[in-house]
């Protein structure tokens, strides 16, 4: 073969073999973290301000707060989305809000600060989401767009791994030395190193940055460095919180029972926040299968959002008729 077409064949028979192949028998290899899970949840990313310092819902509030959030989320009527004069999105078909909290029965996946609210960005950081805002609504190139829009980052994929509204599934799979995390928006694939290495030389950054882990009993810990810059990720579509080059995070995996994993996450970005935080959520097993999502293949808004700037552009420049 020649070597590019011998590379892609490895490649594929490698990618091929990571989500086919058992975990051959292992004492690092944990039963009952492979397979789907999916994190959709009611349950908000930073609690409510009228909900002030209530940290958990009882079981009576919690079934009011899921009627209410179904109810948020039903399909307008069509007479209500006439009167929409924007572009509109997806409509109801094709979301997955999730319609139970917690189980752990939390008010937000925000568990520290008290609040449960994110720390405040620090005035540098404040001052790139200030700017990245400016160009998203500007819209003048494709770089100006949000990570989310030119398919290089996700929420989901993180980490930390947040809901969307949408495809928030994880396929799990071990080997004797790795713990693989496959996001399905947008198809990336999370390899955490259990074989005792170093995090890579700082020089090297990437978009989910390094994860090396370890189990501490029944729980993966998960150490995360060397990510990116993002780009100035703050407050784009998608994205939840803004990163850095000095984001340090820790994951813990573990589970409740047999089909509920507890997924906790503690933020430590001085460059960004103000303070660190941390979270956790619960995701429930799902019977799957995980379809590919295209982001790039399918991306048709990206050009379209772009005709769509440069028309009110020309718009707004044509004289006025008298």
């Amino acid at each position: 073969m020649a070597p590019r077409t011998l590379f892609l064949f490895l490649a594929a028979l490698s990618v091929t073999g990571m989500f086919a192949a058992r975990p051959a028998a292992s004492a690092d290899v944990h039963p009952g973290f492979d397979g789907i899970w999916n994190s959709a949840t009611a349950t908000p990313l930073e609690r409510p301000q009228r909900l002030k310092d209530k940290a958990f819902f009882t079981a009576q509030e919690a079934a009011e707060w899921e009627r209410q959030v179904a109810e948020s989320n039903e399909e307008p009527p069509p007479d209500a989305a006439r009167k929409n004069t924007g572009t509109g999105t997806y409509n109801t078909v094709y979301r997955e809000f999730g319609t139970r909290i917690v189980k752990t029965l939390r008010t937000s996946i925000v568990t520290d600060p008290a609040d449960g609210r994110i720390p405040a960005l620090t005035p540098a950081a404040a001052e790139v989401k200030r700017r990245r805002v400016e160009a998203i609504r500007s819209g003048a190139s494709a770089e100006d767009l949000g990570l989310q829009d030119q398919c290089l980052a996700f929420a989901t994929a993180g980490p930390p791994m947040l809901p969307y509204s949408y495809n928030s599934n994880y396929q799990i799979v071990q080997t004797r030395d790795a713990f693989v995390v496959h996001a399905e928006m947008i198809h990336d694939t999370r390899i955490i190193h259990l074989d005792g290495r170093p995090h890579l030389p700082s020089g090297i950054r990437m978009w989910l940055g390094d994860s090396i882990g370890r189990w501490e009993g029944a729980t993966l810990v998960v150490d995360t460095t060397n990510f990116n810059d993002g780009g100035g990720f703050y407050g784009e579509a998608g994205g939840n919180f803004g990163w850095d080059r000095n984001l340090h995070l820790i994951e813990r995996l573990s589970l409740l029972d047999a089909d509920t994993l507890l997924y906790r996450f503690e933020v430590d970005d001085p460059t960004a926040f103000t303070q660190p935080w941390k979270g956790e959520l619960t995701m429930a097993r799902s019977p799957g299968p995980i379809y590919e999502y295209a982001c790039h293949e399918g991306n048709y808004s990206l050009p379209n959002l772009l005709r769509g700037y440069r028309a009110s552009e020309r718009e707004a420049a044509r004289p006025a008729v008298r």
